[in-house]
């Protein structure tokens, strides 16, 4: 019973984190959103900013599952590009207001806060996936295409969430199709 308040906690948290802002949602709100006491919360976290990074560990796990699945199961170029497929169907939800990491690390800005370097870590891991799959591809600079490739990304994430969603990872995904015959992949 107690993880399933946990998880209540996180789960109502998260959708209120994501829609509504990390600083802008409070603890009242959780609270009355997801129907646990106080006391129970304060028994699992011991600050509001616990509760984010639980919140946001729990969006981070199953992000992480699907690229590590993709990147496990196609052709290192296919699995660069799905990235791109994901994001536009990501961006399409109606539901879409923007990266969780990116919203968090703008929040809290200071770069030795643990809610920002766990922001960070997210970001680093996607990077990795990208620079792993250039490496078995033989890309010379493999650090170097996957920072560009992560910044297609991340700006067609970041459009989509100023303008709305349009085409803004299907325009990524053809630049990153073009970085890559670059690079002679």
């Amino acid at each position: 019973m107690a993880s399933s308040k946990r998880e209540q906690l996180v789960s109502t948290a998260l959708a209120l984190f994501y829609r509504d802002g990390f600083h802008a949602t409070g603890i009242d709100r959780i609270l009355a959103e997801s129907g646990v006491a106080k006391m129970t919360l304060y028994n699992h976290f011991k600050s509001k900013d616990e509760l984010i990074i639980a919140a946001l560990e729990s969006r981070f796990a199953p992000a992480a599952e699907r690229m590590a699945r993709a990147f496990a199961e196609l052709p290192p170029r296919d699995a660069i590009l799905r990235v791109f497929d994901g994001l536009d169907e990501w961006l399409r939800q109606d539901e879409f207001c923007g990266c969780a990491f990116i919203n968090a690390a703008a929040e809290f800005h200071r770069r030795d806060h643990p809610v920002h370097q766990l922001a960070a870590s997210y970001k680093a891991a996607t990077q990795d996936y990208f620079r792993g799959a250039l490496e078995r591809l033989g890309v010379v600079q493999p650090e170097r295409l996957a920072r560009q490739l992560q910044y297609l990304m991340e700006g067609a994430v970041s459009m989509a969430h100023i303008e709305g969603p349009a085409d803004q990872a299907l325009d990524a995904r053809d630049a990153a199709e073009q970085l890559l015959r670059a690079a002679g992949v």
